[in-house]
């Protein structure tokens, strides 16, 4: 199984200035230790102390909020494409 995981410029040099990496997780979950796995400080920046998603990081599959589905539990599968999007403050 292949997901596709969109990073975002910010992240990039965790990844080797990669845009897109593929990962064969089957939840979020799973998703955030297999990228940290092969890209050390990503869980840092995605999941806080506490295992729960940084307020500031949202993470999309197929364009759905996972907030809105089932959180770090989102389930992947075959050809799924995940975004992390760093929040944009305003003021």
């Amino acid at each position: 199984m292949a997901v596709t995981v969109k990073i975002p410029t910010p992240l990039r040099n965790l990844t080797g200035d990669l845009s897109e990496v593929t990962a064969a997780s089957d939840s979020i979950t799973a998703l955030v230790e297999e990228l940290e796995g092969v890209y050390p400080g990503m869980r840092e920046r995605l999941v806080d102390e506490g295992g729960e998603l940084r307020r500031f990081v949202n993470l999309f599959v197929n364009g759905e909020d996972i907030r809105f589905l089932e959180g770090l539990q989102t389930a992947l599968g075959e050809g799924d494409e995940i975004s992390i999007v760093p929040a944009v403050a305003g003021g």
